[in-house]
């Protein structure tokens, strides 16, 4: 787990502005749960013999009550377990996002932490395509919105449960025959989730693989429409999509569409973004029936990408620095301060000590544009002297209340000789 110290923090800042701002502009509204949910929630939504819930999750028993905790390893089941908790689905479909961090047991790598983040859209309520297309085309608005390139989406269909347990049967038979060309991971999943086995690593095992039953020739005709809906609206709005037959997803609860969005700029983590439908998680988890999709994407790993393509966090200066000295202007100082505050400036008034020549230097090195000097001279006076540390002006002596007015003039016409208006 890692710290996010102030100048990384500021690139988190504006990037969670950009997702706020691109959610809102297709109605999405926020949902917040908590960090600890109960053990059973993730071991019924997401599968007891998939590696999250096997190997990955940090799971503890409460000392005072002995109900069994676990760190959210991901988030929809907990959006799921809040909407159907307060029956937010009884009047309307939802369109519901969540933001925060994560907890999985996994090796460290670049762009995978055992505390990570992500961004989950969940719509729930809705059963057609239209819904699932939109999700896909949503992540390639965020991409261009951030300046992101070289993101590639693949897609599949899983199905329904009918189809996907002839397809199992099919697989395990298939897989049974070879069994000597298994390694241990695979010959563990064999009977317990062999769709597992088709998104193996192991290079030994690629060409046995690729050469296993494939789900699509299972699926229905009501599957196969529903792909061929996604696919229309995507074919129409131009975006390219490649058909992987071997993308399955981690989690148990998924169903018909599936997609990643995936990069070579990760090494291997290449996916920062994935989901699908997931049709039976609400009656599952104890709800009436209703179809939902949703997605996650690592905000870590999209944090790499927006830097790799040469993105530099813009720092947030202060308007203003109030320099002082003496017991008199000290006080004004932070009277002035407030002041400007209540006016909508952005001040730093120093603290500390130290001389004005010290203080000045620290004035400069905050970024703002204004300096604001007040001495016992100024404060007798019941004035401030203010320098614009930008330009190298002369430095001018004002009336305290007329500061707010002056400074106005001073920032605006900055903005303006600097093209920002």
């Amino acid at each position: 787990m890692n710290d996010i110290l102030p100048d990384e923090a500021d690139i988190w800042e504006q990037f969670e502005e950009v997702v706020r701002d691109w959610l809102r502009g297709y109605g999405y509204r926020p949902i917040r749960t908590p960090i600890l949910e109960h053990t059973p929630l993730f071991k019924r939504a997401i599968g007891e013999v998939t590696d999250i819930v096997e190997k990955e999750m940090y799971s503890f028993e409460d000392a005072l009550n002995g109900e069994r905790l676990t760190l959210r390893p991901e988030g929809t089941a907990a959006c799921v377990r809040a909407v159907v908790q307060h029956n937010l689905l009884f009047s309307a479909p939802q369109r519901l996002y969540y933001s925060g961090p994560m907890f999985r047991h996994e090796r460290p790598q670049k762009g995978r932490y055992r505390q990570f983040h992500q961004v989950g859209v969940e719509s729930l309520g809705f059963a057609g395509p239209d819904i699932d297309a939109e999700q896909i085309l949503m992540c390639q608005r965020l991409w261009d919105d951030l300046g992101l390139t070289g993101l590639r989406l693949e897609i599949n269909c899983l199905g329904q449960a009918d189809e996907r347990a002839r397809h199992r049967a099919e697989l395990i038979g298939y897989f049974e025959q070879h069994i000597d060309a298994l390694d241990e991971d695979a010959k563990r999943r064999l009977h317990t989730n062999p769709l597992r086995i088709l998104d193996t690593k192991n290079p030994d095992m690629q060409a046995l693989v690729q050469g296993a039953p494939k789900l699509i020739d299972f699926l229905s005709d009501a599957s196969r429409a529903h792909f061929d809906g996604v696919r229309a609206i995507l074919n129409e709005a131009g975006l390219p999509h490649q058909i992987n037959p071997r993308l399955v997803r981690g989690l148990d609860y998924y169903n018909l569409t599936v997609f990643e969005w995936v990069t070579d700029k990760l090494g291997a983590q290449g996916t920062v973004c994935a989901g699908g439908r997931y049709d039976g998680l609400i009656e599952q988890l104890g709800g009436k029936p209703a179809p939902a999709c949703g997605f996650a994407m690592g905000i870590e790993r999209l944090l790499a990408l927006w830097q790799a393509e040469g993105f530099e966090p813009q720092r947030h200066a202060p308007d203003v620095y109030i320099v002082h000295q003496g017991p008199t202007a000290s006080l004004q100082a932070f009277a002035v301060g407030e002041q400007l505050r209540a006016e909508g400036f952005s001040v730093i008034t120093h603290c500390g000590g130290g001389s004005f020549k010290s203080q000045m230097k620290k004035a400069d090195s905050s970024g703002a544009t204004l300096a604001i000097i007040i001495g016992e001279n100024e404060a007798e006076k019941n004035e401030a002297a203010v320098k614009n540390l930008r330009d190298g002006g002369e430095q001018i002596t004002l009336p305290s209340a007329q500061l707010t007015e002056k400074l106005s003039e001073l920032l605006y016409l900055g903005d303006f000789l600097d093209g920002d208006l």
